[in-house]
C-alpha cells in the first residue's frame, strides 16, 4: 500500500500539525479495535489512517481559533 502524497493530505487539513494529530488519533483507534481488516492483513495503522484522511473519510473540528 502506497501512502498518499503530502499535497493530497494537505487538501484535507489546514496544517501539518493538524495532520499529525488527526493521523495519530485515527491510528490509535485502529490499534484499540484490533479487528480492522487492514490491520489484520499486516498494514500498519498509520498507513491506514493516512489513506482514510486522503479519501476524506475523517472529519475534524477545531475547538479554538488561537491563543488570545
Amino acid at each position: 500500500m502506497r501512502q498518499p502524497s503530502l499535497d493530497v493530505l494537505m487538501d484535507q487539513v489546514d496544517s501539518k500539525y493538524t495532520l499529525v494529530v488527526v493521523t495519530a488519533k485515527r491510528a490509535r483507534s485502529f490499534m484499540e479495535d484490533g479487528n480492522s481488516e487492514g490491520v489484520n492483513k499486516g498494514i500498519k495503522p498509520v498507513s491506514l489512517a493516512l489513506e482514510d484522511i486522503a479519501q476524506g473519510k475523517i472529519r475534524y473540528e477545531r475547538t479554538r481559533e488561537g491563543i488570545k
